[in-house]
């Protein structure tokens, strides 16, 4: 069992199996050593002296029985072809797996690690280092014999080594070293932190996360060493590459192995805690944490608890960590158990958000993912979902997620349908059943509208309108709303929802018949989508009573269809509705209903006195002596005015205003609009005992007649209100002619001797000839040219002569005395 100690609701970053088949075989009678990982295969040491080759399943390919005694290390180099291994008997052998022949040497004491140059299967890098008390390079020569090279050596035993491309990093009990082979140069000494620290019981984890990038793990130390170039200027006796130490940090338990995880770091601990009821410390879990580096510190992305057999028993130096290059996969070595860590997929992340009943997450997941899951399926992860969230009463939810979940599905939704029927929630899932190209049975459809129609009349009324009528049986729902209409005739939802169901049935009268009868807004839009003019003939006084304006609208845009005289006709016993419609057809066509113009007169006088006057002005068709019959009946004064005026009866219509009105204003404006004198004269005379009225004559007179004689006749000794400021208009006005005349005057002198001079001008401009100078040629001001002997004869005024052309067209400037002055 593999448990995350971080909390519950963080998911895991890596997924936990044992490797088993032969492994567990193995390891029942011999415990494991030490592991090497290659993208082909795996090879294990065992404490009995026994190496194996397996594939990644764990199953035996090869065994090969080295010693007696524990493996100490075994190295591959990257084609996977060759092999070194060390034995704590100090036995070393570098071998090809396909070939068998290579190095094959017994030392005095125990070879604790060994390496083998990465390119060792190319004849030019035949080399590997090992390490006991010293540490030796193996390399061979040209004669195929092997030169050793001491390279290290007089710090205790040398407990790692590992080598990327030309640099050796080793470790032993002071430190770790990196030697540079290609410039056989030792680079840097990183000295161990915790001395205190058995170094046997503690080894130093080493691995390189690139080419030059180093990390090492020691005690509960972590430090990232760059191995870079020196400038060339600072080197002088120093090597030519050396270490930075880009980030060092403190961990809370042992180290037992590391491993590069992109930029991050995967570190296997070794655990040890306090007991309650004893002061000792006991061996707990060894945990693999996913970690961040930071330049003095880390940041903890994961923690992993991990259940290895006999974890009891085991040492800090128990545990390896080996990994695979280039690929997330990390194995843990303890003696009797091998666990395989990998990054979690896709399967693995929607497996832990079911487990969490994060449904929509997962199914999201699946979704984004659909190709590269393996274990898992979209619809049923979905169907889940469903069960889900109906068992926790989330009904509208569910219902809406029907549609992503059930898809095109025609058999899982009706199934679904039923479910919902089971638990009481058709009105649920109604408004998501599909309606497009997949449509379910009609019973379905009609099931949840007879569920609707027995508790919800609004619900039904929004499923008729927002469902096609193709999907159920018209006939039957509407005999079930007829049914319910019975126990309650009066309720408008259903009578609408009838009506509409009619209309899809095409059954248009009927439905006419009910939006009258609720006086629907629809009703309009009913008769002219399916064209019912001939069906509201005898129902025009109840589309008015709805609404005049839509009504009057509607009949005047369809005079074809419904005739203004069946429309009169049916309005004649509502005159008050029949004069809407007769003044709306007025405003569109003065001369349209020109015979009921005589009729409008008293419904205008009865309804709409404002708009009497303005039909009086506009109508040709009206007779005079009855609309003003009517207004004198009704003293209605203006209108009376307008008519005697438009009769030629001007003079009655001035005393009306003057009399009736006592507006001097309105007799002023009207007497201009006729200009005539003798009216002019019945104005002042009719004001001339008013001073109120000869103020405003005064004001208003000057432009139209002569003001004298007005002052003329006005009584010496009677008091005229504001009669100078009267006077000062009229002498205003007065100089105000004078300056417009004389300027007039000075526009047309200085335009008509503009004109004058551009003629004078024109005249004068020579004309160029072209022609034969033996002939005389005669030209003319308007530029037509004549040999002398074609001039027609002189006219009755000796010595004038004039142009034919011009002549004959009487125009064109200059063409003759005789013609200008004309």
């Amino acid at each position: 069992v593999f448990e995350s100690e971080e909390d519950s609701e963080e998911e895991a970053k890596l997924k936990y199996e044992r490797l088993s088949n032969g492994v567990t075989d193995i390891l029942k009678n011999d415990a494991a050593s030490c592991m090497t990982v290659h993208d082909k295969f795996l090879a294990l040491g065992t404490h009995f002296g026994k190496v194996y080759l397996l594939d990644i399943q764990g199953n035996v390919t090869q065994k090969f029985v080295i010693s007696s005694v524990k493996i100490n290390q075994i190295s591959l180099d990257e084609s996977g072809d060759h092999v070194g291994i060390c034995s704590e008997d100090g036995k070393v052998q570098v071998f090809g797996l396909y070939t068998r022949e290579g190095f094959h040497e017994n030392f005095d004491c125990p070879v604790k690690v060994v390496a083998l140059h990465p390119q060792f299967s190319r004849s030019n890098y035949k080399q590997f280092v090992t390490g006991g008390n010293k540490l030796l390079l193996y390399e061979r020569n040209w004669l195929n014999r092997w030169k050793t090279v001491v390279l290290h050596e007089g710090e205790g035993t040398i407990t790692n080594i590992q080598w990327r491309a030309n640099l050796i990093a080793w470790a032993n009990n002071v430190g770790v070293k990196i030697y540079d082979i290609s410039t056989k140069q030792r680079i840097t000494n990183v000295l161990r932190d915790n001395v205190s620290l058995r170094p046997d019981m503690y080894p130093c984890s080493l691995c390189w996360k690139d080419n030059t990038t180093l990390i090492v793990g020691w005690g509960t130390s972590i430090k990232i060493c760059a191995v870079k170039e020196r400038n060339p200027t600072e080197m002088r006796d120093l090597p030519s590459r050396y270490v930075e130490i880009v980030s060092a940090f403190e961990t809370e338990f042992f180290i037992s192995g590391l491993a590069p995880l992109v930029d991050q770091l995967v570190v296997l601990f070794f655990v040890k805690e306090n007991t309650e009821q004893m002061d000792d410390e006991v061996r707990a879990r060894p945990r693999l944490d996913i970690i961040q580096p930071l330049p003095e510190g880390y940041e903890e992305i994961s923690s992993d608890a991990l259940t290895v057999r006999n974890f009891e028993d085991n040492e800090c130096r128990d545990y390896r960590l080996a990994h695979a290059e280039g690929e997330p996969l990390f194995y843990i070595i303890s003696p009797k158990d091998v666990v395989v860590a990998k990054e979690r997929d896709q399967d693995d992340h929607i497996d832990w958000l079911l487990v969490k009943e994060k449904y929509e997450e997962a199914l999201m997941a699946a979704e984004i993912s659909f190709k590269n899951i393996k274990r898992h399926d979209v619809q049923k992860i979905g169907m889940a979902f469903l069960d889900h969230l109906l068992k926790n009463g989330e009904y509208e939810v569910a219902a809406r997620k029907c549609q992503k979940v059930l898809g095109k599905n025609m058999e899982l939704w009706e199934n679904e349908v039923y479910r919902f029927k089971e638990i009481g929630q058709l009105k649920a899932i109604s408004q998501y059943l599909p309606r497009g190209d997949l449509r379910l049975r009609p019973a379905i459809y009609e099931m949840i509208l007879h569920e609707f129609l027995k508790t919800d009349y609004e619900g039904f009324a929004t499923l008729i309108r927002e469902w096609p009528g193709e999907l159920y049986n018209n006939m039957a729902i509407v005999q079930a709303v007829n049914d319910h209409l019975k126990r309650d005739p009066s309720n408008s939802t259903l009578l609408t929802t009838l009506a509409e169901l009619y209309t899809y049935d095409q059954r248009y009268d009927k439905a006419l018949e009910i939006y009258l009868r609720l006086r629907h807004k629809d009703v309009y839009q009913l008769i002219h989508k399916h064209n019912l003019f001939s069906s509201i003939e005898d129902k025009i006084v109840l589309l008015m009573d709805f609404d005049k304006e839509k009504a009057v609208d509607m009949l005047l845009d369809n005079e074809d269809k419904i005739s203004i005289d069946r429309v009169v006709e049916e309005l004649a016993d509502r005159p008050e509705l029949l004069h809407v419609y007769l003044h709306k057809l007025f405003k569109r066509d003065h001369h349209k209903g020109q015979k009921y113009h005589e009729r409008q007169i008293g419904l205008y006088a009865e309804y709409d006195r404002p708009n009497l006057l303005p039909f009086l002005r506009d109508s040709t068709h009206c007779p005079l002596e009855k609309a003003l019959e009517i207004c004198q009946e009704r003293n209605f004064v203006e209108e009376t005015v307008f008519l005697l005026s438009r009769m030629g009866n001007c003079r009655r219509a001035l005393q009306m205003i003057m009399e009736e009105l006592g507006d001097v204003d309105k007799a002023i404006e009207f007497a201009k609009e006729q200009d005539d004198g003798e009216l002019w004269d019945d104005l002042i005379s009719y004001s001339i005992d008013k001073p109120p009225f000869i103020t405003g004559l005064l004001n208003n007179i000057g432009t139209h007649v002569d003001p004298i004689l007005l002052i003329n006749r006005i009584k010496e000794g009677m008091e005229i209100p504001n009669l100078r400021d009267s006077l000062v208009k009229i002498l205003h006005d007065y100089n105000l002619q004078i300056l417009l005349r004389e300027g007039c005057k000075k526009i047309l002198v200085a335009d008509s001797l503009s004109l004058l001079q551009k003629m004078h001008r024109t005249q004068m401009r020579g004309v160029r000839v072209n022609g034969d100078k033996s002939f005389s040629v005669v030209v003319f001001h308007c530029r037509h040219m004549f040999h002398k002997e074609c001039l027609p004869s002189q006219g009755t005024i000796p010595g004038l002569q004039f142009c034919n052309i011009c002549s004959a067209k009487r125009r064109g400037p200059g063409s003759g005395i005789l013609e200008m002055k004309k």
